[in-house]
């Protein structure tokens, strides 16, 4: 699973790490790189342990190795927006996640946080609230962890929420996201064995307005780290093997204030028919390519609904919007947008939902 050097390093680490840093405390920046999926990280010392993230200066690094800039003109910000407990280095040392910008101001093209933030503004008083169901898969260079090297597995049926040698795939690897994710006091709601093998989902959540976006992200990051010590990678790939193999996807829970009250169907069912009038809308926003990356996942087969259609039904996991079998009985809760792909950025997710069914002025993006 592990190279040598990695096997050889992690074990010598320890010593290092447990040295006294005295009053000094590391911080790790941690931005989205220009394609809009890859994340970057660098640290740098400060004498004093940070509560906030404006307490933290804005720093700088190389946007034309990050696909943010040319070499002509290659300085781009980093202006920290939400901090964290540092799992890998541990106390007093944090994560910090940044916001990308230039020197007049403008946003990257690839920090969509600044416009979600504006949006969640606007709807604060409707008490947004999101779950985000992170599907990924762990590999093992180009194939999935633990998959023979010709040929397949056995077909989908006995791995998900598995338990056994013959069935599950990397689960340390899994525990130890979970824990650092609580470490750092990211919502991470739960996890699980998925339908694939070597396929995992965990839950961040329930978050309100634009932490969504900066507990996922982090989350991501977390989980890339870890992976990166185990000696495997992850692939947030919403098709990473063809043929009759599950995808990966994001699936979002939502709901606002008037729908976690009683009555709180109605609001469901008036959120869903402004859904299905943007939902060209949203298949945009919900990979990084404009739909390019869903339209391998989405295809009316494996759990997914047809990326050229819209409905939404009860308890259906082919529907484009589902409500769980429990709140349709209560007549409360939250609905499920089934659409977001795996590799979707959560900030234009929670952007797209809030705009269409609180905002609701008829956007098109």
């Amino acid at each position: 699973m592990a190279s040598q050097d990695q096997i050889i390093l992690a074990p010598t680490m320890a010593p290092y790490m447990n040295l006294d840093q005295g009053k000094n405390v590391q911080v790790m920046y941690v931005w989205i790189d220009g394609t809009g999926e890859g994340m970057r990280c660098k640290t740098r010392t400060v004498d004093f342990e940070p509560k906030l993230p404006s307490e933290l200066p804005v720093w700088h690094y190389d946007g034309s190795s990050c696909g943010h800039a040319d070499g002509g003109d290659s300085d781009v910000y980093l202006k920290p927006v939400a901090i964290f407990r540092d799992p890998f280095r541990g106390d007093p040392n944090k994560l910090v996640l940044c916001d990308t910008e230039y020197y007049d101001g403008r946003v990257t093209h690839t920090n969509k946080r600044r416009r979600c933030v504006d949006v969640m503004e606007k709807a604060k008083d409707h008490h947004p609230w999101f779950g985000i169901e992170q599907e990924y898969v762990l590999l093992d260079h180009s194939k999935p962890l633990c998959w023979p090297k010709h040929g397949f597995p056995g077909p989908q049926g006995p791995y998900y929420c598995s338990v056994g040698s013959g069935n599950v795939f990397g689960r340390p690897i899994i525990e130890a996201h979970y824990r650092a994710c609580l470490f750092a006091n990211i919502k991470i709601a739960g996890t699980n064995a998925e339908v694939m093998p070597s396929q995992w989902e965990y839950q961040i959540g329930p978050c309100e307005g634009i932490e969504i976006g900066d507990h996922l992200w982090m989350s991501r990051f977390i989980l890339y780290r870890v992976a990166e010590e185990f000696g495997v990678s992850v692939t947030l790939d919403p098709k990473p093997v063809a043929g009759n193999w599950n995808g990966s996807g994001a699936h979002c829970n939502y709901s606002t204030q008037a729908m976690r009250e009683d009555g709180g169907l109605k609001h469901m069912y008036d959120a869903i028919e402004k859904l299905s009038k943007r939902h060209k809308e949203h298949i945009r926003l919900y990979d990084p390519n404009g739909g390019k990356d869903n339209a391998r996942r989405l295809t009316g087969k494996h759990e997914t609904s047809s990326i050229d259609n819209f409905f939404a039904g009860v308890a259906h996991r082919g529907a484009s919007i589902r409500i769980p079998r429990p709140c349709s009985v209560a007549g409360k809760g939250y609905l499920e947008d089934r659409r977001p792909s795996s590799n979707c950025d959560p900030y234009d997710v929670s952007y797209a939902i809030v705009r269409t069914t609180i905002i609701d002025d008829g956007w098109a993006d």
